[in-house]
């Protein structure tokens, strides 16, 4: 009996062990004794440029993270255009030239040490925070990977176009629940997207038949029609994703879902189930410093995805090249 019980408690410790070992090893100030001025050296960079930059960034994060976890492999570069960055839903993301000049200055004063996947981390957190947004902790030493698929972004990243079920599944994959899911979309009060292939079949050819969504509010859609996307096709004109308040970290986000005026069809679809629906409505119930809260532990969730720690990957010295 005390030999399967002694057993057992070591099959637990190894079990946690490992659960534990990625979330171990990422860690507050990682660089603190390697590289003590890095983190200092990306935020002075990143926080005169916020205003222009924080959507892009935090997307970027995003967009990473669903993909192979939180390593960087969203800005490698494939000389046949098979990397995650050509990839649909990654050929309008913004800040790869941004990523590469932070990676610049860190690595003048500590050459290879931090990671790109740090440095988008720590970045989208700062640039949100710039701009008067919500805080969250960021643990560092992340490492870079070295695997970057087209395929893989295609089929990770979560499409404005999904419905509530596809969402759902989408985050669960990664370990986020419908909560995180409605934090999350949240990010969408900063920023702006190209009508095509984002949201013009909801205004021009919602089921095939040349018709318009029927969830969506038909006095912004008509206004959508005439301001911004004049075709179906346009692929250049940039919306607002929170009109009237895209450069604020805010509710207003939720209170357009509403209304039935969320952009995508992704946003509108987070009113179509009562759970998801039910925390929209404890959001706008509750204060601004409550969503940033909230917010912030989704973030932090988020960037400790499939993260690669200890000897696994590698420190990039360029970001869009491994070594």
């Amino acid at each position: 009996m005390g030999k399967r019980m002694g057993h057992s408690a070591i099959l637990i410790c190894i079990v946690f062990s490992l659960l534990g070992s990625a979330f171990a090893q990422l860690k507050m100030g990682f660089y603190s004794q390697s590289c003590p001025t890095a983190e200092k050296i990306i935020q002075d960079y990143v926080k005169p440029r916020a205003p222009v930059a924080a959507a892009s960034l935090l997307r970027m994060h995003f967009h990473d993270c669903f993909v192979r976890g939180c390593d960087a492999s969203v800005l490698l570069n494939s000389t046949s255009n098979q990397a995650e960055k050509d990839a649909p839903p990654n050929l309008t993301l913004r800040g790869f030239d941004f990523i590469d000049k932070v990676k610049t200055l860190v690595e003048a004063a500590c050459p290879g040490v931090v990671s790109c996947a740090d440095i988008i981390s720590l970045a989208a957190r700062d640039s949100v925070v710039a701009i008067g947004g919500p805080t969250w902790k960021v643990p560092t030493g992340r490492r870079d990977g070295r695997v970057s698929v087209r395929s893989e972004a295609l089929q990770n990243i979560p499409n404005p176009n999904s419905n509530f079920t596809t969402l759902r599944s989408d985050f669960a994959n990664k370990g986020l629940s419908v909560k995180d899911l409605v934090l999350l979309s949240g990010a969408h009060t900063i920023g702006v997207s190209h009508c095509n292939p984002s949201f013009s079949n909801r205004l021009y050819n919602f089921t095939g038949k040349g018709d318009q969504d029927p969830s969506l509010d038909s006095e912004y859609a008509t206004n959508l029609k005439a301001r911004k996307c004049r075709t179906i096709n346009d692929n250049t004109t940039l919306a607002e994703m929170d009109p009237g308040s895209f450069k604020t970290f805010d509710l207003s986000y939720y209170k357009l879902l509403v209304k039935r005026r969320g952009l995508f069809h992704s946003d509108a679809a987070l009113i179509t189930d009562a759970t998801s629906k039910s925390f929209v409505t404890q959001l706008l119930q509750g204060s601004l410093s409550n969503f940033f809260t909230e917010f912030a532990t989704s973030m932090e969730k988020m960037g400790q995805i499939g993260v690669l720690t200890g000897s696994t990957g590698e420190i990039r010295k360029i970001c869009s090249v491994t070594n």
